[in-house]
């Protein structure tokens, strides 16, 4: 059995999602300079997200609050997802739609910003989440998939993959995350 076709499908599938984000250059300027706004105004970036999307959330901290492609100070970026006593005692006590809107609520001000990551944008902890940052007046940003689930109509801005394939999606995600984090380092410290 040859695997060759699919391969090429898949391939193909991930140059197409790839190409379709530079008709995203605005909206992700955009979200660049907004983040440089919160980081300027003394606020912080919080990240969240399932799986694979826990995975982005933690990275794009680490390349915000280490550093990406220039040697600078740390930026105030934290990814939600990394307290595993937090998360499972939330789960535990509160349940699980709540592992990242409880500790916002504790950590979050005015000012802030969040981003939050789900392929499906259905994700109820990352709705959650948004839901409690609406709350607090903290901008919201959030990664989907194709339709943009219920994220489309709660987040400040959604950078939606023009893909149904999860990996396609968070292929797409992750350049995204990288295009942004890249662009508010350079817009800070030149």
């Amino acid at each position: 059995m040859t695997t060759t076709p699919w391969l090429h499908e898949q391939i193909d599938e991930s140059i197409r999602v790839h190409e379709a984000i530079r008709n995203m250059v605005p909206l992700l300027e955009s979200i660049a300079q907004e983040i440089v706004t919160t980081f300027r105004n003394n606020g912080r970036v919080f990240f969240c997200g399932n799986g694979g999307s826990a995975a982005d959330a933690q990275h794009w901290a680490a390349e915000l609050s280490g550093r990406f492609f220039i040697d600078r100070p740390g930026l105030p970026a934290i990814a939600l997802t990394v307290n595993t006593s937090e998360i499972t005692a939330i789960g535990n006590d509160y349940g699980y739609d709540f592992v990242f809107s409880r500790p916002l609520y504790g950590l979050g001000q005015e000012g802030d910003m969040l981003i939050g990551i789900s392929t499906s944008g259905n994700s109820v902890n990352v709705i959650r989440a948004v839901e409690a940052a609406k709350e607090k007046n903290i901008r919201t940003v959030a990664f989907t998939g194709e339709t943009g689930g219920k994220l489309l109509y709660m987040a400040d801005w959604c950078v939606r993959m023009p893909s149904q394939n999860v990996a396609r999606i968070q292929e797409g995600h992750e350049l995204c995350g990288h295009l942004i984090c890249g662009l508010v380092e350079r817009m800070i410290f030149g």
